[in-house]
């Protein structure tokens, strides 16, 4: 058996509907389009949510809540992710996007205390919880935030 060989079951594909092929075809004329309105006009119907004029229903619901567009998003590393960095290594926002921990651009990266860090690094991140800054401190590494 080879590649060209290759076929659907019978009945598996249906061939496309071929509209405006006379009227013995079945849709032919107005090609199951129906007479005249906007749906029958070529580039004619309405755009997705419009409902013929009535108050749609995005307006009609009740609006909550505050949506703050200065908010500032922060990648979150743990101290325990830091470890498979070598030792007295700087660890920047680069670094991490090359080692994965990062995934894309935000804000800056805040690092956290979860787990433990066995190995001495210079560490310049934007912001730092008490927990880790005392881990990484202890492990005889270097903070600077940035």
């Amino acid at each position: 058996m080879r590649l060209n060989d290759l076929a659907p079951e019978i009945g598996q594909r249906k061939a496309k509907k071929r509209v405006g092929r006379g009227v013995g075809a079945g849709s032919g004329k107005t090609a199951g389009r129906g007479n005249k309105g906007q749906n029958a006009r070529s580039g004619g119907g309405v755009r997705p949510g419009y409902e013929g004029g009535q108050m749609p229903i995005h307006r009609r619901l009740p609006k909550r809540g505050f949506k703050n567009y200065f908010k500032k998003i922060f990648a979150i590393v743990n101290v325990k992710d830091l470890n498979r960095f070598e030792d007295q290594s700087v660890v920047d926002e680069i670094a991490l996007i090359k080692s994965g921990l990062v995934k894309g651009a935000r804000d800056g990266i805040k690092v956290l205390g979860n787990g433990e860090i066995q190995v001495a690094l210079n560490l310049r991140v934007n912001k730092i919880s008490a927990s880790a800054r005392e881990k990484v401190e202890a492990a005889g590494g270097k903070i600077e935030v940035i």
